[in-house]
Parts: structure tokens; C-alpha cells; sequence
């Protein structure tokens, strides 16, 4: 069964200043979060996915993880060591025993699910509690990007409508973008993780529709022409560069970026936040259809 979108990674040095980025492009941000595994984060949510702004807050708790398990505190240091920007996707788990087995089987990993809680915050201020199990994924021609799904435990605790009002308008995330020098090389991979068998194909690259948003693998040149900025460096293997979000009225969120200070392009693909003014993100804003 194909997998939909749970939420992107955006790993940043400076957390506090990127959760206030996103609050002055105009999002709701939620609380400080922390991990027991040294990450600190914030939430912006969507019905359905989020985005995770995830920063390393105390790097004296990070470890190497033993064979078979994948460390994500190691993972983002090492990340954050060479840039910021969009670090790793994540799909909505099925039920992670079974994704690590079909994950196992299509020979794109075989990592032992990973399982946690953490204390969370209601819009009143009052605590309560999160979990998850994560599997991991790893596309060799990929190796800076990490993957994994999230099968939430306590949903209810999680998702709440009051942090999914965002004053710019933007309803949710129509996809995420990927570069690559060969898109051809992750169409396997892409398969497996999404669980989506058909890939369409042309001459930009190769996309994925899922049931929450679309994968897309362009070339440098297709990425250029359709954002107007330049793919990330693509010395190591292809990379997340892009989000894109749905907003009800381009106007009200070019309004919103401009009072918040954000500088922006409009192009074919939408409002156009480049990634030098967006922590290494390129962040696309598309008029909802």
C-alpha cells in the first residue's frame, strides 16, 4: 500500500532563529521540543504532515547506534557539519515490523524499527505525551538525504487544527523536491520506499504521487527552470532541495512574506523563497487549484 507524506526534516544550526524565520514567513510554530538523543525541535503542522525544524541542542547525548539501527543524532551532526537544509523525508508508517521487513526484502534497508515517547504541548500550555516507531531506508546514490516511516502512537495528542492555521495562508504541502544529476538512478528506491509502483517519467526527471503529496527527482537544469534558483551541490549524490505548499491566495502569502521581512521571486512554480534566505530550504508557495 503506498505510503503518503508524514513530514520533512529541516535541519538548522540556530533554531531559535529559524523558528522565528518561519513564524515572520508566516507560520504558526509550536513549542521547543527536545529528544532524548540530543535534537532539539519545532513543529510546523499541516492536516496530515508537518515539517520538523530539528536542531542538535546537546550534542554530549549523542551516540553511534550498534549495527542494524540507524543513529539520527549522528545523522543530523554529520548533516549539519557539512550545511543546513532539508535533511531527511518521512513517510507515514503502515506499521513499522512490517515496513522494515518490505524495506528488507526490496533491499533498501535493514534497520531495526526504532521506537520512542516524548513529552509534547497542547495549544493551552498543558503536557502531554507523543510516540512513534521509525523505520529507516537508505538510497545508496543519496547518502546526505535520510529516510525513514513514522507510525504515530498517540495521534490524538499529536495532530490539533489550532496549530494547522497558519496567517499566511498555506493549507498544506502539495510535495517535496529532490535534485539530482541522474534522476533515472532512484526510481527503485523511490518505488520501494513510497510503495508506489507506478513512477512517471520525462525528461526533467521522475515523480511519485502518493496519497499525501508528490515525490519529485529533477535534473539541475529542470530544477532551475521551474524554481528559478540553483540545485544544491550534487558532489555527493542527489539532495532534498525544495517544499512545496499549497496557500489559499498568493496574494495573502506574498502580504505575509513581505511584512515578515522574507525576500521572494514569483516564477512558474509560485512565490519563490530562495534558499539562502531560508536556512539552505527553497520554499515554493502554489495558489491551491
Amino acid at each position: 500500500m503506498p505510503r503518503g507524506l508524514d513530514h520533512i526534516v529541516h535541519a538548522v544550526r540556530d533554531l531559535d532563529a529559524a523558528a522565528e524565520f518561519y513564524s515572520r514567513a508566516g507560520f504558526t510554530v509550536g513549542a521547543r521540543n527536545r529528544h532524548a538523543w540530543g535534537t532539539h525541535n519545532h513543529i510546523v503542522q499541516f492536516p496530515g504532515v508537518f515539517i520538523e525544524l530539528i536542531a542538535i541542542g546537546e550534542p554530549e547525548l549523542i551516540r553511534i547506534g550498534a549495527p542494524g539501527t540507524f543513529s539520527f543524532g549522528a545523522f543530523l551532526r554529520d548533516f549539519l557539519a557539512r550545511e543546513e537544509g532539508l535533511a531527511m523525508l518521512v513517510l507515514e508508517g503502515k506499521g513499522a515490523p512490517a515496513d522494515a521487513a518490505a524495506f528488507r526484502e526490496a533491499g533498501i534497508g535493514d534497520f531495526k524499527p526504532f521506537n520512542f515517547e516524548r513529552e509534547a504541548t497542547r495549544p493551552d500550555g498543558s503536557p502531554t505525551k507523543v510516540g512513534f516507531s521509525l523505520v529507516f531506508a537508505a538510497d545508496e546514490k543519496a547518502p546526505d538525504i535520510g529516510y525513514f516511516t513514522c507510525q504515530q502512537h498517540h495521534p490524538e495528542n499529536f495532530w490539533n487544527p489550532a496549530f494547522q492555521r497558519h496567517p499566511n495562508g498555506a493549507a498544506g504541502i502539495a510535495g517535496i523536491v529532490m535534485a539530482s544529476s541522474n534522476p533515472g538512478d532512484h526510481r527503485h528506491f523511490i518505488s520501494a520506499f513510497s510503495g508506489e509502483r507506478h513512477i512517471e517519467a520525462d525528461a526533467n526527471g521522475i515523480s511519485a504521487t502518493t496519497p499525501r503529496g508528490i515525490i519529485q527527482v529533477m535534473n539541475p537544469s529542470a530544477y532551475r527552470a521551474t524554481t528559478g534558483t540553483e540545485a544544491p551541490d550534487l558532489a555527493r549524490g542527489a539532495h532534498l532541495a525544495a517544499i512545496r505548499f499549497i496557500v489559499r491566495d498568493k496574494a495573502a502569502a506574498t502580504s505575509a512574506l513581505k511584512g515578515g521581512g522574507i525576500a521572494a521571486t514569483e516564477c512558474d512554480a509560485g512565490i519563490v523563497v530562495p534558499p539562502d534566505g531560508a536556512y539552505g530550504a527553497t520554499l515554493i508557495f502554489e495558489a491551491s487549484k
